[in-house]
């Protein structure tokens, strides 16, 4: 998992996709990581995040969080705050949101990427999310707790992706581990 800017910059030079969105993603992942504040949450007009696509142990669920400031179903994930280790930022924002403390690794590298608009605030303005996202399980018997960043907590099926959000990118995740 890469630990610092050189390594997620090596892995994104390394990076496959059969996905063709996530493809031209990658050259604007390698410019931002030219910018040295890049990991900081008021680089504008975009900045790093890590966010963590956690499954129970069958792979069949996916748990997702009901995002309390931009009211849709997401995974876990956040601001970065300066570190370019986004990988333990992942990790972090996962505990922080779900609760859960028992994570394991599945895969070594980037699992997605993502680019998307977050609204403007009153405090801030319309601005990107480079989204790095990794591959986590849990077990789906440990307790959840809904935090105020959530409405709501759920392991969703992997069949049922589409029933809960059309953020494309979840959907596209979910196919990556039906492959």
């Amino acid at each position: 998992m890469p630990k610092n800017r050189e390594e997620l910059t090596a892995a994104f030079q390394h990076y496959e996709t059969n996905f063709e969105e996530e493809q031209k993603f990658i050259a604007s992942f390698l410019e931002l990581l030219r910018h040295a504040r890049c990991f900081h949450r008021n680089h504008l007009p975009g900045h790093i995040t890590g966010s963590a696509w956690i499954v129970d142990e069958s792979r069949h669920y996916v748990l997702l969080t009901h995002h309390a400031k931009l009211n849709r179903w997401l995974q876990p994930g956040g601001h970065a705050d300066g570190d370019e280790n986004v990988a333990r930022v992942a990790l972090r924002e996962a505990k922080e949101e779900t609760g859960l403390k028992n994570f394991s690794i599945i895969h070594p590298g980037i699992f997605d990427i993502d680019i998307h608009t977050i609204p403007a605030r009153h405090d801030f303005p319309e601005h990107l999310h480079y989204d790095v996202r990794f591959l986590f399980e849990a077990n789906r018997s440990e307790k959840l707790i809904i935090t105020e960043e959530s409405h709501d907590l759920k392991w969703v099926h992997l069949n049922d992706i589409g029933q809960h959000t059309d953020n494309h990118s979840l959907v596209r995740m979910a196919k990556k581990l039906k492959n």
